[in-house]
């Protein structure tokens, strides 16, 4: 054998020594992939995403996607091979692990996190929608988890509106707190919660608080809410959480309850975290999100403002979609209506 055949097979198996040990080899950063998009407007599990309970509501073939992204869980051994993979990809993107989750992280806890931020994310945009259709509703408390082995397990709900304690109104969290933990650990009391359309009073024996063993919990988390004056519900699979889909969230509550398609039948999808007052803010994973929406067949894209600058290096084709920054919901909701009038409408752009 020749000294370059030699050579030649040496190279070849130490390549593959080198790939093995590539793949064996766990890295600190996180992939993203363009994820699933969701057409709001349309079913989940053969029933619709959104149902309202006490108002009249409109269907329509319109499409108003709300846009995902798949990053690897904080406990997915991302090896050097896959991060290199995804360098090479243009639609995908790698980020430095620190900076997506914190040292503590585990997918259970990203989960309920994901989940509570849901939660909070589904009252802002229902707030939203009914305020821009000026339908008054009021300050309320939400329950936002329930402890596995705390007294209020299989008392209370996630998603629970809590009205009153020992028949005393509450409107707030810290009225909530206040209520139940200057109780002695033990008591029993009274909690009258709207689950639905339905209110009830449900009684819980508390114990005592983890902060103070002198003081009451029922071990429950409580955020801040809305008590609106009907139902509206938001039915996803529980696999997608965080804050992101509240804009979409907000214009496809409103393009139910109001006549006619909000989109003129067209589809559009965007992103953004909507806040209590409207603000659209910034989201995670900006550039997945566009490419997921082109493959599904957007032609109008909402970006946040703050996202705008990150969104123009997607890898899209803007003779296809386009893209409109937005601030706040109205201004949302106006560039939809103007866009769905005229396709050719002059809207606020994306620059760098």
């Amino acid at each position: 054998m020749s000294r370059r055949s030699v050579a030649s097979i040496l190279a070849v198996v130490l390549l593959i020594g080198l790939g093995v040990a590539a793949s064996q080899v766990r890295t600190h950063y996180v992939v993203f992939s363009p994820g699933p998009t969701i057409n709001v407007l349309g079913d989940f599990n053969g029933k619709p995403i959104l149902r309202v309970d006490g108002h009249r509501v409109y269907r329509d073939k319109g499409g108003l996607r709300m846009v995902t992204v798949s990053p690897t869980g904080p406990d997915e051994n991302v090896n050097m091979v896959a991060v290199v993979r995804a360098w090479l990809d243009s639609t995908r993107a790698v980020y430095p692990y620190n900076a997506v989750y914190a040292p503590t992280d585990t997918q259970k806890t990203v989960q309920q996190q994901s989940s509570q931020e849901m939660v909070s994310s589904q009252d802002s945009a229902i707030a939203n929608a009914l305020r821009a259709l000026h339908i008054h509703f009021g300050n309320a408390v939400r329950v936002a988890g329930v402890e596995k082995d705390g007294p209020s397990a299989g008392k209370l709900r996630s998603g629970d509106l809590i009205l009153a304690v020992d028949g005393h109104p509450v409107h707030t969290t810290k009225q909530v707190i206040a209520a139940i933990s200057s109780l002695p650990p033990g008591t029993a009391v009274h909690v009258r919660i709207r689950r639905g359309n339905h209110v009830q009073v449900v009684t819980i024996t508390t114990t005592h608080s983890t902060q103070d063993k002198a003081k009451s919990a029922i071990r429950v988390l409580v955020a801040p809410s809305y008590d609106f004056p009907f139902d509206v519900g938001i039915h996803i699979s529980p696999n997608i959480g965080g804050p992101s889909a509240g804009l979409m969230f907000s214009l496809s509550i409103y393009d139910i309850l109001t006549p006619g398609s909000l989109t003129h039948g067209q589809v559009v999808a965007g992103t953004g975290e909507i806040s209590p007052s409207g603000q659209v803010g910034e989201i995670g994973g900006i550039q997945q999100k566009i490419v997921g929406a082109e493959d599904d067949g957007a032609h109008l894209f909402l970006v946040p403002a703050k996202n705008c600058a990150e969104a123009l290096g997607a890898p899209y084709d803007p003779d296809k979609m386009r893209l409109v920054k937005v601030k706040r919901f109205q201004d949302a909701l106006a560039d939809v209506k103007a866009w769905a009038a005229n396709p050719q409408a002059q809207l606020p752009r994306c620059t760098s």
